[in-house]
């Protein structure tokens, strides 16, 4: 594989008690590229991840990772006992072999400095990603793979992490790989979008994926969702995305 493919994916299927569930994928995950998959319910996107992540072995068809690949990973879902007395810090240190020395600064870089000592059960939807964001950072990751990030997150707060998912991989250079049902905001951020029903429907950009007459026959139904959202980012948002007060405003345009 060239230095640049970090995952390389070739007409790779996935069956489940003789029921096919991905078929005839091909696609490579590059370097520093936000690669965004989208698709109806039962598309197959999560079971398209944990292909990638060697967490299911593909039925036909070959998935091959860099050599040493780091993989950072956000989980669509992890329930913490309510009844365990976690602190964020432990939570984060747990998942770091006990090393404390980053965690500071991967909740600043998130933007979840203030919630070190917070226990985890008492944190927002919002807070929580974060929180997540920061564990999977912790791995300093080639490859950040997030299975629906803004899951549970308000509108301004989804604005804001994916905002920030394109400032980590400007800065660190890493791949991102995500899973999404919220296309009005997150194809305006992302290098290429996958557009998947068992099958790929068709992939390139996101203003050429909003066009082609697959992806608009799978979401005819949610007009709303086909309209791609640009932000002009000229303001700050806090933990629970809302705007800390700047001179210029913002804009925004569907």
């Amino acid at each position: 594989m060239s230095d640049e493919i970090l995952v390389h994916l070739h007409d790779v299927g996935l069956d489940f008690r003789n029921r096919r569930i991905l078929n005839q994928i091909t696609f490579d995950v590059l370097r520093g590229q936000i690669l965004t998959i989208i698709g109806p319910n039962g598309a197959g996107k999560s079971c398209l991840l944990k292909v990638i992540l060697g967490l299911y072995r593909p039925s036909r068809g070959v998935c091959q990772q860099m050599p040493d690949l780091r993989v950072g990973y956000m989980p669509q879902r992890l329930t913490v006992d309510s009844s365990l007395p976690l602190s964020v810090e432990r939570f984060l240190t747990l998942a770091n072999n006990g090393d404390t020395a980053p965690v500071q600064a991967a909740l600043d870089r998130v933007g979840a400095r203030s919630l070190r000592a917070a226990a985890v059960q008492s944190l927002s939807g919002g807070e929580f990603q974060r929180v997540l964001l920061a564990r999977a950072l912790l791995r300093k990751p080639d490859l950040l793979v997030l299975d629906e990030p803004a899951q549970g997150v308000d509108l301004q707060g989804q604005q804001a992490l994916y905002h920030l998912l394109g400032q980590l991989r400007d800065e660190a250079g890493f791949a991102i790989l995500m899973v999404s049902h919220d296309l009005h905001f997150v194809m305006a951020q992302t290098d290429q979008v996958l557009c998947l029903n068992q099958h790929v429907c068709c992939s390139g950009t996101a203003d050429s994926v909003s066009q082609h007459p697959e992806y608009l026959s799978l979401f005819n139904n949610n007009v709303n969702d086909i309209a791609i959202y640009t932000h002009k980012h000229d303001h700050h948002h806090d933990l629970h995305g809302k705007v800390v007060e700047d001179e210029d405003g913002c804009q925004h345009h569907d």
